[in-house]
């Protein structure tokens, strides 16, 4: 009975870590004329993956002939807010 409740236990915790928000800031450009963008984007892969995080980010850019150049940061709820300003027209469009 204890091992089932215990099990029970753990898959509650692993359910509410997996639906826990996580966002990238990344830096983009483009090319002819050279332009350049900071975002935020809202991520489904894993909070500590930033390479997983660029494979999902780059056909969204890609969509509109961005190439992403570097994933800066990785991050949840509590980072979403101070990043609005910094990331202006680019927060959360991709």
């Amino acid at each position: 009975m204890k091992t089932l409740a215990l099990s029970l236990c753990l898959l509650i915790a692993g359910a509410a870590s997996a639906q826990a928000a996580c966002y990238a800031d990344y830096k983009a450009k483009r090319d002819d004329p050279l332009r350049l963008h900071y975002g935020v984007a809202e991520i489904s892969a894993p909070c500590d993956q930033p390479e997983a995080a660029a494979d999902e980010l780059r056909p969204r850019l890609g969509s509109d002939d961005w190439v992403l150049l570097s994933i800066v940061s990785l991050f949840g709820d509590e980072g979403l807010e101070k990043r609005r300003d910094s990331a202006g027209d680019y927060y959360l469009r991709y």
